[in-house]
């Protein structure tokens, strides 16, 4: 980035520490520090309160963060413009996702792309909160999000696959062989309730059933929500996504009436895509739809 000021002030909100922040983008703690404060000098404003071990911002600070970014989020958009004039040779795509995609399918396409693209940097995060990951790719904090369908925010979306949601329970639970988690079950047995981004769409199996859980524990992991359900102590509605290679032993099976979400990719509007975010697309495309392909049953 040619402004690398910006750069740390924004990363310093971010972390709230100067030190992570320094670690992060590669300078030390005195070089994050005397870029923070050349652009204080430059603004003629105290932009961050600093704390023992920390920092926040100031009123002034928080006020001008969005402009701030919005000039980094230009600045990236010229280099990925400039990157297409030369075909791809170089330059960066930002890439966000929620935890399923990142563990499940995001290693495969990030090594994919990087094959068909070694010049095209790659930046990951994630993000569980749907709203909050909308938000961001709607700022232009990232050229490209893995979301569930329908979209809150008027983004352009492409569709990569559906999901179905499944009943998680122990392995030794009176209904883990059967062909499907009863209706009567899901209202009566103690429900564990994923408190995410998530959670709605889990709800989406009990408004599909017509009924109302009754819920035992409310926990934000996935993880925590298999292991307590591994334990007996519930079931859970998990994605088939993030069930697949679970850390704990665990019976998965279809709600009586079926749900599944769609889970796509999208972008903003109104813009055409840089040629790296494109390729990125694409190859996502690709790969998801070839590992679809090879877990579907054989035709007959």
């Amino acid at each position: 980035m040619a402004n690398q000021k910006y750069e740390a002030f924004l990363k310093v909100l971010e972390t709230g520490s100067f030190k992570e922040a320094a670690r992060e983008l590669g300078y030390t703690q005195a070089g994050m520090s005397y870029l923070v404060n050349s652009l204080e000098k430059e603004l003629d404003t105290t932009l961050l309160v600093r704390d023992y071990g920390g920092a926040r911002p100031t009123a002034e600070g928080a006020d001008l963060a969005p402009l701030v970014q919005d000039v980094c989020n230009a600045e990236r958009r010229l280099h990925a413009r400039a990157a297409d004039l030369h075909h791809l040779e170089g330059g960066n795509v930002r890439v966000v996702t929620f935890t399923s995609t990142t563990i499940q399918w995001l290693p495969g396409i990030a090594k994919k792309f990087g094959l068909l693209h070694p010049s095209v940097e790659l930046d990951l995060a994630c993000i569980d909160d749907q709203a909050e990951l909308e938000e961001a790719v709607w700022r232009g904090d990232y050229d490209v999000g893995f979301a569930v369908l329908p979209v809150r925010l008027n983004l352009r979306t492409v569709p990569l696959a559906r999901d179905p949601l499944l009943v998680a329970v122990a392995p030794d639970h009176p209904l883990a062989k059967a062909p499907f988690f009863p209706t009567s079950a899901l209202s009566s047995e103690p429900y564990i309730r994923l408190e995410s981004g998530a959670s709605s769409e889990m709800d989406g199996v009990f408004r599909a059933n017509g009924v109302e859980p009754r819920v035992r524990f409310s926990i934000v992991s996935d993880y925590a929500a298999m292991s307590l359900a591994s334990a007996g102590l519930g079931f859970s509605v998990l994605s088939s996504l993030i069930l697949e290679n679970a850390p704990f032993p665990l019976a998965a099976l279809p709600p009586e009436v079926p749900v599944d979400r769609e889970i796509a990719l999208c972008l903003r509007p109104g813009e055409e895509a840089s040629a790296a975010a494109r390729a990125f697309v694409e190859v996502a495309q690709a790969w998801v739809g070839e590992e679809r392909a090879k877990g579907a049953p054989p035709s007959r």
